[in-house]
């Protein structure tokens, strides 16, 4: 009994697909196919953001103020889409565009529509941070920091993970004279 090895898929699209070239041909630019797709190494810019928007996430939860909290959480998830922007923005071909001032919120949908529904999200938010970093009281509640501090932790993980990167964790912060040691003020030792 002999076993005989299929023919590759790509060869069997490829012949299909072009019949007008000979069958070796189409099998041999086949095979150098590659399948998966190569990592691009990603622009430093990008890992950096990363690395800020989880530093101000890191202060966003530190803070007490709940005005301040707002806007330092949002001011993360803007970090946050910064380094999606970095790895797959792509400049305007129209002039007129280029020259068009538009939040990073509305060029997200754009560049990663599997996070457009993040944008306006955050875009809704925008006015809302405005009056937070103001100082403008009931601009935002200790809930709604709370909670933009959660969601804005959550962008960043999918961020990560959608781009396949992941920011190296900021360095650990020495205790100055005053500061109670990690973990005792009811706030997690360490990144989160």
């Amino acid at each position: 009994m002999t076993i005989s090895r299929p023919e590759p898929v790509t060869a069997r699209l490829h012949s299909a697909a072009l019949p007008h070239l000979p069958g070796p041909s189409v099998r041999s630019a086949a095979a150098d196919v590659h399948p998966v797709l190569r990592r691009v190494a990603a622009p430093p810019a990008a890992l950096d953001l990363l690395a800020d928007a989880h530093r101000t996430l890191a202060r966003a939860r530190a803070l007490e103020d709940p005005l301040e909290r707002y806007a330092t959480a949002h001011l993360a998830a803007l970090r946050t889409v910064a380094a999606v922007l970095a790895v797959r923005g792509r400049p305007e071909k129209s002039p007129r565009r280029r020259k068009a001032i538009r939040s990073a919120w509305e060029v997200l949908p754009e560049v990663a529509p599997e996070l457009a529904e993040w944008a306006v999200y955050y875009g809704a938010g925008a006015r809302r941070r405005a009056a937070a970093e103001a100082g403008i009281r009931g601009a935002a509640s200790a809930r709604d920091a709370d909670d933009l501090i959660r969601n804005s932790a959550l962008f960043l993980r999918l961020v990560e993970r959608l781009l396949g990167l992941r920011a190296a964790p900021p360095p650990p912060r020495l205790p100055l004279d005053g500061d109670e040691p990690p973990g005792v003020s009811g706030l997690p030792a360490g990144p989160v």
